[in-house]
Formats: structure tokens, C-alpha cells, sequence
């Protein structure tokens, strides 16, 4: 049995969507030689992907989706999107707390994974402009019959929620300016040397500004593909950031241009599965 083939779906579906960013485009044919697995296990792949909208299929194979820099994709359609790697960021993050802290954490699925793997840090203070984040700490006191000893006081921003459900404009910025964080866990809709953090929410661009202020560490949590990605509105230099956590996927081109910019570089170990083809 080749390595391709105890590949995790998620992971051969990864390696899928690599190559067609890459190269513009993938046939079948190509990718079952590639992979080493069945014409339907790639088609089945192909269709989980159409589905969250990472690719366009086409006869015989599959092409990127060309998105404006001002699309912003909903919180499900992303939080099915490189489940693996953001696990693994997520707790590469999470051993960067102090118990104790007071830390923030934007919007975003990869901040949604990081909250999950908190719920034992103890004493911490969690300021946050993502509902989805806020209530993965509120679920653990409803099932639980209250706070528990330890458990993490949560200040959940207001604002007006986008499509990621992340609380943005005027009074989120409001309430984030009279606060100073230990640390920020901060997810990107892109980055790039050039362009820096961006989003395609000129709102969402504004509140996170506010949060880089009111904190004295920055931490990015990212996988691999928003590396190179653009939104309409740029937030954050990459020489603002303290440190990068990423996982294995980010090529080493891209690694050496971060560690130019950014102090701390963590690159995520993968964690091992079963086969699932």
C-alpha cells in the first residue's frame, strides 16, 4: 500500500486543492495517478469540495473559483475547509498561554478551533468579537449546571455581525479600545508579504486594527492557504505580527518570506490518523 493511499480524505482533499490552486486547474485522470486511489474516491472529492465552494468542477476535472477580493464567505462554508491543519494550529496556539491571561480572539474558524482546545486553561479572560467563539465557552457552563472553578470569564464584544459571525463596526471598536489584551489570537481572510492581514470586510478591517492596538502580543493563526490570498482591505503589516502559527502545508518559500517579517515562526506538527479513503 503506497503513503498516498493512508491518506485522511480531509488530507488527500487538501493535497486536491493545492494542486488546482497551483496549477490552474486538474484533471481526474491525473489526480487518481497522482494520488494513488479510485476515479469515484476523486470525483467524491471533487464534489465534497464544489460544495464548499474551494473549487469549480468542470468536465473531466476541476478549476479554481475566481473570487473578488470583497466576497467573504460564511462561517460553515469555511469551517468545513482544512479541518486537520486548523486543529493542529489550534493546539500549537493553545500552548502558547499563560493561565491566568487576559487574551483576545477574533473572528474565524481557525480562532473557533483554538477555543475548543482553552476550555481547560484556567483563570483566563477571553475577550472575543466572534459569537461562534463566545459560545463554545458558554455551551461548557450550560451543559455543566454553571461556571466552573477556573473556567474562563468571556466579554463578548456588541456590533453588527458579518457572514464569519464576527461582531464588527462602531461599538465593537468601542468596546475593544478601553481594553488591553496579553495576548491576541488573530484569524486571516489572507496574507501576503505585500498586502499584510487583510479581509474583505472593510468593517471587520477596522475592528481588528483595534484589537492589534490594544495588545501586547499578536498572534496569527493560519493554515497554509491564506498564504498569497488578497481581501479588499489590509489591517495589519506582516512586521506587526510577534508570531506566525501555521501547519506543515506552507511551502518553504513561503516560511523563509515570513520569518523575514515575523519574530516567531511555529509551524504546526500533523497530527496521525487512520486511512479513509
Amino acid at each position: 500500500m503506497s503513503e498516498n493511499q493512508n491518506l485522511l480524505a480531509e488530507q488527500r482533499r487538501a493535497l486536491i486543492l493545492e494542486e488546482v490552486r497551483r496549477r490552474g486547474g486538474v484533471r481526474v485522470n491525473e489526480l487518481t495517478r497522482k494520488l494513488s486511489v479510485s476515479d469515484m474516491t476523486i470525483r467524491r472529492d471533487l464534489d465534497a469540495l464544489a460544495r464548499q465552494g474551494a473549487i469549480e468542477k468542470v468536465h473531466g476535472g476541476a478549476v479554481p473559483v475566481m473570487e473578488p477580493s470583497t466576497h467573504e464567505p460564511g462561517f460553515e462554508a469555511k469551517s468545513g475547509l482544512e479541518l486537520s491543519a486548523k486543529d493542529d494550529i489550534a493546539r500549537a496556539a493553545a500552548a502558547l498561554i499563560v493561565p491566568g491571561s487576559a487574551i483576545a480572539l477574533s473572528g474565524g474558524t481557525t480562532t473557533y478551533a483554538l477555543a475548543r482546545h482553552l476550555l481547560e486553561v484556567p483563570d483566563l479572560t477571553v475577550v472575543t468579537n466572534s459569537v461562534r467563539v463566545a459560545d463554545v465557552f458558554h455551551s461548557v457552563e450550560r451543559g455543566g449546571g454553571g461556571q466552573r472553578p477556573g473556567a474562563a470569564t468571556v466579554v463578548l464584544t456588541g456590533g453588527v455581525r458579518t457572514p464569519s459571525d464576527s461582531l464588527v463596526g462602531p461599538v465593537a471598536d468601542q468596546a475593544i479600545r478601553s481594553l488591553h489584551f496579553d495576548v491576541l489570537f488573530l484569524g486571516v481572510h489572507g496574507i501576503s508579504a505585500e498586502a499584510g492581514l487583510s479581509t474583505p470586510n472593510l468593517a471587520e478591517a477596522e475592528t481588528n486594527r483595534r484589537m492589534v492596538r490594544s495588545a501586547r502580543r499578536v498572534v496569527v493563526v493560519a493554515d497554509h492557504t491564506k498564504w498569497g490570498t488578497v481581501g479588499l482591505s489590509s489591517f495589519a503589516t506582516l512586521d506587526e505580527v510577534d508570531t506566525f502559527v501555521t501547519d506543515s502545508g506552507l511551502s518553504a518559500e513561503a516560511r523563509a518570506e515570513i520569518a523575514e517579517h515575523v519574530p516567531g515562526l511555529v509551524v504546526a506538527e500533523k497530527r496521525k490518523g487512520p486511512a479513509d479513503n
